[in-house]
Parts: C-alpha cells; sequence; structure tokens
C-alpha cells in the first residue's frame, strides 16, 4: 500500500528534516508499505496535495478542514483509506460523506504538555514581565551612580497566583494538564467544558458551567475546539460577566475571542492582561490593535514548537497507524 507523509518545514532551530524523517521511516516496518515522504516548502494548497497525495491509500499530514475534506477533493483520490492530521484539532467536514467511503480519520494529541507549558509561560510574563526587566537590567548603565537607586525596582505589578481561581475553558488533555499546573501553584481551579469529566483524576478541578466560570476566574485559559458554536465565545457579554482585573490566555484558536471586544476591555481595564499564542488572522497581513497595547503578550502560533513534541507527533502517528493495520484505529475522529 502506497503511504504518503506529507512533512511540513522545519521551522525551529533545534530539528532537521532528516531527524524527523528518521522517526516517518519507521513506517517501512509495517508489511505492505511503500512510504514515500514529501518536503513542501509551506503547507500545500488543495491542488498541491492532490500531486502529493496522488494514487496513495494512506496520507500522514492533512489539514482537517471542508476545504479539503469534501467530495470534491476526495473524489481525485479513490484510493485514500486512511488520513492522519497531525495536530489536536481539526474544523467542521462531512464526516457522513467520510463513513460511507469508508476512510479513517484520526487526529494525533502529540502536545499535551508543551502547550500546556507554553499557556503557562504566556501566564507568568503576563503576571512578572520578565522580559522587560530583563531588558531594563541588561540596558541600564549602572555604572552611572544617578542610576543605581533603581536597581530592584520594578516597574509593573508583580502578580501572586496563590489562592486565586484558574478558569479552563476545555478540559481535555492540555486543559487537563495546565489545570494541574495551576494546581501546583495553590490556585482553586474550576472548568467549563461541553461534557463533564469522569474519573477520579478530575476531583480537584470543580467542573462548573460557563456563566460560573466567568465570574469566579481570576484567570481564564482557553483550550477548546473552534467551531461554530466556540466562535468568539470570548466576547462582550461574556466580559461583562467577568471580575474586574481577570487575565485571559489563549493557545487554542484565534477564533475563540472577538478581538474588538477583548481590546475594548483591556483598554478598561476590564481584562488586565492577555496571553495570546492565536489570532483571528494568522500570519496578520494588516495592523493589528492588539500589537500596540502594552498589556499584551503575543507570540506567533508556536507553543507546539518544541522538538519533543514534533518527534512525539510522528511517533504517535505511526502507532496510530499500526493500531488500523491491526484492526482496533485509535483517536479517530470521523
Amino acid at each position: 500500500m502506497k503511504v504518503v507523509v506529507i512533512q511540513e518545514a522545519i521551522i525551529q532551530p533545534d530539528l532537521t528534516a532528516g531527524e524527523l524523517s528518521a522517526h516517518w521511516k519507521k513506517l517501512e516496518s509495517i508489511p505492505g508499505v511503500n512510504l514515500e515522504i514529501r518536503y513542501p516548502e509551506g503547507y500545500p494548497s488543495p491542488e498541491e496535495l492532490h500531486d502529493f497525495i496522488g494514487d496513495a491509500e494512506i496520507v500522514f499530514g492533512i489539514w482537517i478542514n471542508g476545504n479539503i475534506i469534501n467530495e470534491q477533493f476526495l473524489n481525485r483520490h479513490p484510493n485514500l483509506k486512511y488520513i492522519a492530521t497531525l495536530g489536536h484539532g481539526w474544523q467542521t467536514f462531512d464526516v457522513e460523506m467520510t463513513r460511507k467511503r469508508g476512510i479513517t480519520i484520526t487526529n494525533t494529541i502529540y502536545g499535551t504538555q508543551t502547550i500546556a507549558e507554553y499557556a503557562w509561560a504566556l501566564l507568568m510574563e503576563v503576571c512578572h514581565h520578565t522580559a522587560s526587566h530583563s531588558d531594563e537590567i541588561k540596558h541600564t548603565n549602572w555604572s552611572d551612580e544617578s542610576l543605581q537607586a533603581k536597581f530592584g525596582y520594578v516597574h509593573t505589578p508583580q502578580i501572586e497566583l496563590y489562592g486565586k481561581t484558574c478558569g479552563i475553558i476545555g478540559l481535555g488533555s492540555i486543559g487537563f494538564a495546565f489545570a494541574k499546573m495551576a494546581q501546583g501553584f495553590g490556585m482553586n481551579v474550576i472548568s467549563y467544558s461541553r461534557h463533564k469529566k469522569e474519573g477520579s483524576q478530575y476531583d480537584f478541578v470543580n467542573q462548573v458551567d460557563f456563566d460560573t466560570l466567568l465570574a469566579e476566574s481570576d484567570v481564564i485559559s482557553i483550550h477548546a475546539p473552534f467551531t461554530s458554536g466556540t466562535a468568539d465565545m470570548i466576547n462582550k457579554n461574556s466580559i461583562a460577566k467577568m471580575k474586574d482585573g481577570v487575565i485571559i490566555i489563549n493557545t487554542a484558536r484565534g477564533g475563540l475571542i472577538a478581538e474588538e471586544d477583548l481590546l475594548a476591555a483591556l483598554n478598561s481595564g476590564k481584562i488586565y492582561g492577555a496571553g495570546l499564542d492565536v489570532l483571528r488572522e494568522e500570519p496578520p497581513t494588516g495592523d493589528n490593535p492588539l500589537f500596540h497595547s502594552d498589556k499584551t503578550v503575543i507570540t506567533g502560533h508556536i507553543a507546539w514548537l518544541t522538538k519533543e513534541s514534533r518527534i512525539r507527533a510522528c511517533e504517535i502517528a505511526v502507532h496510530n497507524f499500526k493500531a488500523y493495520c491491526e484492526g482496533h484505529p485509535v483517536s479517530v475522529i470521523n
């Protein structure tokens, strides 16, 4: 069977394409696999994907959304039986149509710890602004006696999290990892999810409704999927229900927040600060007013980009496919 891996470009300094490919080549240990690894410079367009996929039966590295997982696209690849996205999330697609075609689609839960750690780093930066304090220390001429009295001062409030309430929207794997970090910092942890999580491991989390989370949280960290039901869930109406001075963290999807409403709340002081790794438009093609706020910390959708997480994505995807070949598929999203 022809297996195609679409290996996205290496966009980090501590990993090579060869290192990543070595993990994909473990697929060749599966009987009958004829492996092809493709190396696009960026994520390919739908037309380029047609060329990459060709007559393959198995494809790794497809972004799951309605622009690709539809009848028009799949009609050009009648051999396809298994599609693996290498990410946690996906967008709306015609699930029933893929079932009728006998196609199994899986996701890859590789970045639980990495993304949760990055969300926590954003929170730490909002609370302490360590980067700007470091810049001040390194760029001040401390030999000037008139400046020496400034040493040891802070120019932003320092926020202690102990005893405060952390609200987590979306208690999936990443949200749960973040919850354990909050617990470790001595925070009261509450969460809201579409479905209540069952099991003793969740006992330290008070699972509440959405409005209760908004009203009680000092910090809100978003780990929910982006769907038609969650789009703009953080908006002027939900913000009005929040505590004054709340902190917002988002490492999920930019479309979960109405950015204009977030900016207004930052400007008014309703929201103290926001740590964002995701934006509504990525990359931004115009000026985003959030960039000019000194109450935001913004990075470019890089929470997932550790060497460990990219290698883990390969290993999990290979494991998932082996399970499929053995007749008990896992991580199936359709």
